[in-house]
């Protein structure tokens, strides 16, 4: 406390701002008018679950919607009968709050809510990490209220993660909340009607597919989710759409590179890191090497591949290992793509891309690797070989063999010529594969090339049933 300017009275009006509930008895209209994200339904059972005395950890990038999430989970609190004078939320990114033990934060909101006994309580602590030692701060919470449940959230996903793992184990319940996906775009726009469920059969039931009541008009959102999508402020806001770079590079990259990295790892250089950012963003999903990305971007080799990992550890980017053309992994990690975790982070750097822009394929993979990153007991590969390359690949766990591959096209021309699918046939036999999947524009079907029967499927479609299988998976 000696370290916070502000007197005791100040900060329990910020607590009494902060919770208008307290007095209202709900919560202020505004938070009403956004839809729950579809995760909303994975999240709130382990807040409203008191039985094992655990806090919840709340993870993400910036701008996906965890404090609405913390406000719809208020919301429903309150609807089911708790008490609004017994939950708490505090954003700790907030000055006045500096250098305040989490302990006593908790003590001058039962002082301001009237609320003096601390059983029965819920509390939120947004933005946590913007307190020193976090960690013990919560831990010691948990093992000293055992009848009061906390939430914590906070942006650095893979530092909070770490610090949950290594202070909070058997005491923290982490959860992740990802960019949107485009299935749940579509669920958050009401466009469902463009959605006909489960009528593609792929691999003898093993995989229904999704497919378009209209792919014209379907292709049409997709091209806006990739340029604007993985934010849910941003779909409904024309204002921002039309000035990505202004908007969300301000409130997204530049708050990640310029101030939370630093602030977390110490980086003296942040125009450096912006640099070798921006060369990653710009060519998304291409092979590259140590060498060479040290090369494009200016960044010394020595300090790259820390520099990576906060990437990484911030949900901007995710690497994805090579194998070769028999899914054998190579012992020296020389080459390796890099994509954007979020295919709208490119709209932000540089502009929004058309459906005809040359750049579209490869921000049609990001967007597709971006579903499939959700997953996060999902590990991706691609494969590359001398005379050739399929773009995604699972190794099962369980034989640790190839069982599906994807070759990831914005284009019809592959449904016309399957041979020139002769990459993605050909691991196909290598490594057993009787079956495989290729995406188009807006062509479905079935054929047969090299005894390999070829699933194709619109991209969107495509993205939209991963997305939507991923949450599933997660139930």
């Amino acid at each position: 406390m000696a370290l916070n300017p502000f007197s005791e009275d100040q900060i329990i009006a910020r607590l009494q701002f902060e919770n208008p509930w307290w007095a209202s008895g709900s919560l202020e209209t505004y938070y009403k008018t956004f839809r729950p994200r579809l995760y909303f339904n994975l999240f709130y059972p382990l807040v409203k679950n008191t039985t094992v005395h655990r806090a919840t950890v709340l993870m993400g990038p910036r701008r996906v919607g965890k404090t609405v999430m913390l406000y719809h989970t208020i919301q429903q609190l309150i609807a089911e009968g708790v008490p609004p004078q017994k939950i708490l939320y505090a954003s700790i990114e907030t000055p006045i709050y500096n250098n305040i033990a989490l302990e006593d934060l908790f003590a001058m909101a039962r002082k301001a809510s009237g609320q003096a006994e601390t059983s029965g309580w819920y509390v939120f602590f947004d933005e946590v990490q913007y307190l020193k030692d976090w960690e013990v701060h919560l831990k010691t919470l948990v093992d000293s209220h055992r009848e009061t449940k906390f939430i914590a959230s906070g942006s650095a996903a893979a530092a909070l993660r770490l610090k949950s793992n290594e202070s909070g184990a058997g005491r923290f319940t982490d959860f992740m909340l990802p960019p949107l996906t485009f299935y749940e775009f579509i669920h958050l726009k009401n466009l469902d009607t463009l959605i006909k469920p489960d009528t593609i059969n792929w691999k003898g039931n093993i995989a229904l597919f999704s497919s378009a009541t209209n792919i014209t008009e379907l292709n049409k959102h997709f091209i806006t989710y990739v340029n604007f999508g993985g934010y849910p402020e941003v779909i409904f806001n024309q204002e921002i759409q039309s000035n990505p770079g202004r908007f969300m590079r301000a409130d997204i990259i530049d708050k990640v590179l310029l101030r939370d990295l630093p602030g977390l790892y110490g980086i003296q250089d942040v125009q450096e890191l912006n640099s070798l950012f921006t060369t990653i963003a710009w060519n998304s999903g291409q092979e590259c090497s140590i060498d060479e990305l040290s090369k494009s971007s200016g960044v010394k080799k020595t300090i790259l591949r820390q520099y990576l990992s906060y990437l990484e550890a911030a949900f901007l980017v995710h690497i994805v290992k090579r194998v070769d053309q028999k899914a054998g992994r190579f012992q020296r990690d020389n080459f390796f793509k890099i994509y954007l975790t979020n295919p709208s982070l490119r709209s932000a750097l540089f502009a929004p891309i058309t459906a005809e822009a040359d750049g579209m394929g490869a921000i049609v993979e990001t967007a597709i690797f971006s579903q499939w990153m959700q997953r996060t007991q999902f590990i991706p590969y691609y494969a590359r070989w001398k005379n050739g390359e399929v773009d995604l690949i699972n190794i099962s766990r369980k034989t640790n063999r190839p069982d599906w591959a994807v070759e990831i096209k914005w284009s019809n021309r592959y449904f016309e010529a399957p041979n020139e699918l002769k990459s993605l046939t050909t691991f196909c036999q290598e490594n057993k594969l009787a079956m495989a999947l290729a995406t188009t524009i807006d062509k479905s079907g079935v054929k047969e090339y090299n005894n390999i029967q070829i699933q194709y499927l619109p991209a969107s479609i495509y993205a939209y049933n991963v997305g939507r299988n991923t949450l599933e998976s997660q139930k």
